[in-house]
């Protein structure tokens, strides 16, 4: 992820964000593609890519300064 690959996907973003204590949050049909990571009172919004399921390099961005100012990587 730190090497911000071009097929980076949003099944491993979630895992990778699951595996740091992260939680997925999805407020149903009137929230679109927009998704939440929620860990204490740290929370990571970002758009669920579509229709292909490929994170976008300036989201793989924003999620790694998040993560570092949180000490988490």
């Amino acid at each position: 992820m730190l090497d911000l690959p071009s097929d980076f996907t949003f099944d491993e973003l979630k895992s990778v964000l699951e595996g740091l204590g992260y939680s997925n949050t999805h407020k149903g049909k009137t929230s679109g593609p927009r998704v939440a990571f929620i860990a204490e009172q740290s929370i990571i919004r970002i758009h669920k890519p579509h229709p292909k399921n490929i994170v976008k390099k300036a989201t793989l961005k924003d999620v790694i300064i998040h993560l570092k100012q949180n000490n988490l990587i």
